[in-house]
């Protein structure tokens, strides 16, 4: 009898072991989103990868990077359109990466870019858009399935809990889609990755904000619904887009020449104005995806007197 039990413990156990090899537990991923001061909406995506890989907030002051720091950061990727902080990160011994994406989604040689990146770059990870809740999350769940450490399925319930919104097909599909690559095909990308990813100049910012805005208003003339006429439009991500923008210009090279011209009074000003109109372009977005209708209307004329203002001041 004993013998018996012993010779099933010794086939049984191989399997066990093989089983748990197959399937790793996910110690390292969220069940909720995690704050911490300055940094916020972590959630990790781990999965069965090497090391760690956390979604999340934009790093706010030091506080913000003095979390990344607690947590072990090494490399920080932003797929956010605001220039990075660069000089805090340094001070910390942190790597930065732009690689901005926008909230209809990414295309492949972003999405490979991304992947070798998070393969190959130091760890732990720390990938922010700016709310950490819909870009990252829809870049991280597509990079960890791109890599193999999870499923479809699984990457899609870490975006949920990092709280991506529905309306934002592009990033779900994204996610969706992703497949894991080989590894050559990775190898192909090239291993210089950008610091900061500028605009090609302000003008052409400025224009994508403008066009921008007639979107959210086609929308808001028909009463806040999508016009079956044009079912492409997606007001919430093109409010996403404006904050973005703003906030971009904030700290472009080009508001130092306004600097020059004007001089520092007025530069400060229309830095204010900037953040001032991103703040503005931010809560619309979020009035959006909250479907509260109420205090749209309030929010979109906020923004429009907001973007007058600074075009009446500063525009010629």
């Amino acid at each position: 009898m004993l013998r018996r039990a012993r010779l099933f413990w010794l086939a049984i156990v191989p399997v066990l072991l093989l089983a748990a090899a197959a399937d790793p537990p996910r110690a390292g991923d969220s069940a909720e989103p995690r704050d911490m001061p300055g940094i916020h909406n972590i959630v990790s995506y781990q999965g069965s990868g090497p090391g760690q890989l956390y979604s999340g907030s934009v790093p706010e002051g030091d506080a913000g990077f003095a979390s990344l720091a607690e947590l072990g950061i090494k490399t920080i990727i932003s797929v956010d359109g605001a220039i990075p902080d660069l000089e805090r990160a340094k001070a910390k011994g942190m790597r930065y990466v732009h690689l901005p994406i926008g909230y209809d989604g990414f295309d492949d040689a972003r999405k490979l870019q991304l992947v070798r990146a998070v393969r190959d770059l130091p760890k732990p990870i720390y990938l922010h858009c700016h709310h950490g809740k819909h870009r990252s999350a829809g870049a991280a769940g597509t990079v960890a399935v791109s890599l193999g450490w999870m499923g479809n399925a699984r990457a899609a319930e870490l975006m949920k809990v990092s709280g991506t919104a529905e309306g934002y097909k592009g990033l779900w599909s994204c996610t969706a889609k992703a497949a894991p690559v080989v590894q050559s095909v990775i190898d192909a990308v090239s291993r210089e990755f950008p610091e900061v990813t500028r605009p090609d100049s302000m003008v052409a910012a400025m224009v994508a904000i403008d066009e921008a805005l007639d979107r959210i208003r086609l929308v808001e003339k028909n009463g806040w619904k999508v016009p079956a006429e044009h079912p492409d439009l997606a007001p919430a991500a093109d409010a996403g887009k404006l904050a973005d923008l703003l906030r971009l210009l904030d700290k472009d090279a080009h508001v130092e020449n306004i600097g020059e011209k004007l001089g520092e009074a007025e530069r400060a000003d229309f830095r204010e104005l900037l953040e001032q109109n991103a703040r503005q372009a931010s809560t619309l977005e979020e009035l959006l995806l909250a479907d509260d209708l109420a205090r749209r209307a309030p929010a979109m004329k906020a923004l429009i007197a907001g973007c007058k203002e600074c075009h009446v001041k500063y525009r010629d």
